[in-house]
């Protein structure tokens, strides 16, 4: 190990960092000076001395990842971003917070370049940071796999700082746990231990032992103190030594208790509450310059001397790195030129060529669960596509989420009876830990170029929605399955029966929600799933069996239903009314769509002539034009039911004030489905009412 080279101008850039976000909390009037003042020596240490990246190329993909989980101390990357020159000025720190600047309240993906990942939600990006571990194993075996340790361009490391709140937070338990198991030895995490948050000293709700958790989760535990002599001293070779001591630890994942004193040294306000969330205020500001030796009279003052140093070190150290990994990478990539095309093809976002042609083509008239469907879907896939793997929350039986045939993901000493394993498997297990499942598909999906999901039942939805709304916030591309998709799961009871998950998951922004409404339609769902890159999906399938239609194949007429491929479309015309103008349109999804058909048979025997319309994804199908919208709801005919089993809230911007929703707008009940779509009204009669009661209300 080298020693640190750190020389007076390093603690000069220090103390500027402290007054930067001082001044930037300050001018804005919020936010959270504290954490990024006393971290600042931990954070310059990461950035200007420890991390391999280039402030150039932020996509590099030989890069080491930085996660700042304490998302609240955004000002701590911001400042580092700053002085090492990825693309923030001192202007965009005077406009902390502020309309249409680089520097949010928290730091974004995709918003401000350097900023691998969004947090703020506390946990969030540590339990994702799990993720980018997980996927920099998975990439490594997939793209190189024979080479020695620590000598694969694929090898690198994954930065967090982590808060008291963050590990307060149970997604980091969940998270934790999973990495001591997978023995995550690529993933470094410093926690910030300085015991203060909004409602001051932490001891009011938070004093287990941290180091021995971690201990006990299988993690390398090391502890900086930096109060251990009575004094404050910031020991940053202490701290840096810690890091390579973690980094030599390469069996489990490390983290290191650094003992802070927050809002260092603010004369009066450090190691309170009030430093925390808040600014420091112009008399404490003052003081705090004065005390580092700054002109408290001047703000967001930064010596020439200071700025020409970082920048310059960050891009020495970038192009030192850079030439040594681009020898070892072009050294890969001649000696491996198959892999080199995949990888070419995954940095792209492209799919192979005939990727449709592998989709199964499910026989008509049979009687199949989409949970079913989407497990033979997902196997004919995953034999084309090397990058498609995931996994279920312990559910792999009912979700129908396995690989078959494919190696687990975890070290082979964890393999069982039922799944052998090796560190570059493909089937993931995550255990009863669905909210973690969650953050580490996200934390995958951001670190590469690889195509991650993750399983469980659709009520179970609601213990992930912190990292559902989050991929959707990002608009990656993260993939969740979520099967026993209405209270047609039966005798498990009203706990485990989704009625407002429906809603409640479309009602969050970028993100698709897609209901198929039997096997075929299930097979062009996952393609197009896959197909886009802009935001998460989640598909949702049903445990009971339902009719596999008997199609066409292109669009519906007379009583030839229409071709799955229409899925991408969001919604289509099925089943057309006989006579070609329909009377009233029956909308359904998923398995109530078989029960849309039935009526339209019987309302045809009583010379109503009804259309029925298949909507799997309504997002999608708000992203077609006006006109093809038009032709499948046309505005002339307002005589309209939908048909879903769970709340009706989707379903009014559809069916404007003549229209009539069949749905369950209370809890569920233990009986097989049968009874249950009996009792509460998911029947072809009442839909048939349905559109009756619409006719009439003209």
């Amino acid at each position: 190990m080298a020693p640190l080279h750190w020389d007076p101008i390093d603690d000069r850039a220090v103390d500027t960092a402290r007054v930067l976000a001082a001044d930037a909390v300050e001018k804005v009037g919020n936010g959270h000076p504290g954490t990024a003042m006393s971290l600042a020596p931990a954070a310059y240490l990461l950035y200007q001395k420890v991390m391999r990246r280039d402030p150039a190329d932020h996509h590099w993909l030989g890069r080491d990842r930085f996660i700042l989980s304490a998302g609240h101390s955004s000002l701590t990357q911001y400042v580092q971003l700053y002085l090492a020159g990825d693309g923030l000025e001192l202007v965009d720190l005077e406009s902390l917070r502020t309309w249409g600047s680089k520097t949010p309240g928290h730091p974004e993906y995709g918003h401000t370049d350097g900023v691998e990942i969004t947090t703020g939600p506390l946990g969030q990006g540590l339990a994702s940071a799990v993720g980018f571990a997980y996927a920099a194993r998975y990439e490594r075996g997939l793209f190189d796999p024979d080479t020695a340790p620590g000598e694969s361009p694929f090898d690198h490391h994954v930065y967090v700082i982590a808060s008291d709140g963050d590990l307060e937070e149970g997604v980091t338990s969940e998270a934790s746990s999973l990495a001591g198991h997978q023995q995550l030895g690529n993933l470094v995490v410093i926690y910030d231990s300085n015991q203060i948050s909004i409602e001051d000293d932490t001891d009011i709700a938070f004093t287990e032992d941290v180091a021995k958790r971690y201990e006990a989760y299988g993690w390398h535990v090391q502890t900086v103190d930096w109060k251990k002599t009575g004094e404050y001293v910031e020991d940053v070779a202490e701290l840096d030594a810690a890091i390579e001591a973690a980094k030599a630890e390469t069996g489990k994942p490390s983290i290191i208790v650094l003992k802070t004193i927050i809002g260092w040294p603010a004369p009066n306000k450090q190691n309170t509450g009030k430093i925390h969330g808040s600014a420091l205020g112009a008399d404490e500001l003052a003081a705090t310059k004065e005390v580092l030796g700054f002109d408290p009279a001047k703000h967001f003052v930064v010596a020439d001397e200071v700025i020409e140093h970082t920048r310059g070190n960050a891009r020495d150290r970038a192009a030192e790195a850079k030439a040594a990994w681009q020898e070892s990478f072009d050294a890969w990539a001649s000696a491996n030129p198959e892999r080199k095309a995949l990888l070419d093809r995954l940095e792209a976002g492209e799919l192979p060529d005939g990727l449709e042609e592998a989709l199964p083509v499910f026989e008509a008239g049979k009687d199949l669960s989409t949970r079913a469907a989407s497990g033979k879907v997902i196997n004919a896939l995953a034999a084309h596509l090397p990058e498609l793997w995931g996994g279920s929350a312990d559910l792999a039986e009912s979700n129908l989420t396995t690989i078959n045939g494919a190696a687990s993901f975890i070290p082979e000493q964890w393999s069982t009876h039922e799944f052998g394993g090796n560190p570059y498997g493909r089937v993931l297990h995550f255990g009863i830990r669905e909210h973690a499942m969650g953050s580490i598909i996200n934390g995958i999906v951001l670190h590469g170029p690889t195509r991650a999901f993750g399983g469980t039942f659709l009520i179970f939805s609601d213990y992930m929605r912190p990292a559902v709304r989050l991929a959707a916030l990002m608009s990656i591309p993260s993939v969740f399955v979520w099967t026993h998709d209405s209270v047609a799961l039966g005798e498990d009871g009203p706990t485990h029966q989704p009625i407002e998950q429906l809603s409640a998951l479309r009602a969050i922004p970028n993100l698709s929600v897609v209901r198929p409404g039997d096997a075929n339609e299930t097979s062009y769902a996952w393609l197009e799933i896959l197909k886009r890159r802009g935001g998460p999906a989640g598909i949702a399938l049903t445990r009971q069996n339902i009719p596999v239609f008997d199609r066409g194949e292109g669009e519906a007429s007379g009583d030839i239903l229409a071709s799955a491929a229409n899925v991408a479309k969001g919604a289509y015309v099925l089943a057309e009314a006989a006579s070609g103008a329909p009377d009233v349109i029956l909308i359904a999804t998923g398995s109530e769509v078989q029960v849309a058909l039935a009526a339209r048979g019987e309302l045809a025997s009583e010379g109503i002539q009804a259309r029925v319309v298949s909507a799997p994804s309504l997002e999608w199908f708000e992203e077609q034009d006006a006109a093809y919208r038009e032709s499948v709801l046309p505005a002339s005919v307002t005589a309209r039911v939908s048909v879903e089993a769970g709340l009706a809230l989707s379903w009014y911007r559809y069916l404007g004030t003549r229209g009539r929703a069949v749905s369950i707008e209370h809890f569920g009940a233990s009986a097989d489905y049968k009874t249950l779509f009996r009792e509460f009204g998911i029947t072809a009669e009442a839909v048939v009412a349905a559109a009756k009661e619409s006719l009439a209300s003209a």
